[in-house]
This record gives C-alpha cells, sequence and structure tokens, in this order.
C-alpha cells in the first residue's frame, strides 16, 4: 500500500464520517394575529430569515403564513413568536377530511370557507355528564352508600 492507496483511505473515512440526513422540504402552516399591511410584512421579513426557508406567503385576509423549505417546524413557530403576534399551528383542515364536521369541537365560524378544525376522532371520545364516583356514591350496590337516601 503505497502513498496514494494511504490517501484514499484517508478520504474514504473522511467522506463517510461527514455523511449527513438529508432534510426533506417541508411546508408549514401559522395562524397569526395579523391587522395590516405592516404586520404581514414583518411577519414576512422574520419567517424569511428562517435558516433552510425556500419561499414564504402570507395571507392577510385567512391570517395565514406559509413556509416553504428545508425547515423545522418548531424553529418556525419559535421565529413567527418573536413578533409578538399570536402565533399557532395552521389548525385548520378541509371538511371533507374529517370524519364528523359538524361536532362542537370542530365547527369554528372564524375559519376559512369549506374548512373545520383538525379534531381527534370523537367516536373515540368518551365523555360523560356524570363522574363515576358520585354515582357510585348513591349506588344501591354499595354498602357504604348514602343513607340519607
Amino acid at each position: 500500500m503505497g502513498v496514494e492507496g494511504t490517501l484514499d483511505y484517508i478520504s474514504d473515512l473522511l467522506s463517510n464520517m461527514k455523511k449527513k440526513k438529508k432534510k426533506q422540504t417541508q411546508t408549514v402552516a401559522l395562524k397569526i394575529r395579523m391587522d395590516c399591511e405592516g404586520c404581514a410584512r414583518k411577519v414576512k421579513k422574520v419567517l424569511s430569515g428562517v435558516k433552510g426557508a425556500k419561499s414564504v406567503d402570507v395571507d392577510l385576509k385567512q391570517q395565514k403564513a406559509t413556509v416553504t423549505g428545508y425547515v423545522d417546524p418548531k424553529k418556525v413557530l419559535a421565529a413567527a413568536q418573536t413578533t409578538k403576534k399570536k402565533v399557532e399551528l395552521w389548525p385548520y383542515v378541509p371538511y371533507t377530511m374529517v370524519a364528523n364536521p359538524y361536532v362542537a369541537q370542530a365547527y369554528d365560524k372564524k375559519a376559512p370557507p369549506n374548512h373545520v378544525r383538525k379534531v381527534a376522532d370523537p367516536s373515540k371520545i368518551t365523555e360523560t355528564t356524570v363522574d363515576d364516583r358520585y354515582s357510585i356514591m348513591f349506588s344501591d350496590e354499595n354498602p357504604n352508600a348514602c343513607s340519607v337516601m
């Protein structure tokens, strides 16, 4: 093994160490409270400064900002919060994507047309109006139940 073989070996080692996972292009949508064009410009400027952001679209009417590029959603959210505006990830989905779009948690009158709030499947949510502890407390099968009844 000569000098040339040694250099090839060392270069292969170094190139294998530098391999990183390639980030995938992501689209991050945010709901940001904006009142005027100045607010929209400020938000666009801040979000454009996020490392990896390729394009930033701000829709003042829908109160929505969309960042596309090799970005981390947490970093985009943190950058948007530096504007001192009320910020959250975009909570709306098309109503065709929700099993029951007319439940109380999904309906939002501020939602854009044909959109509802993203909620968990309502058939999986079990809500009871009476807590089980109280029904057991006054049960006839419970020997320690209230004797006032």
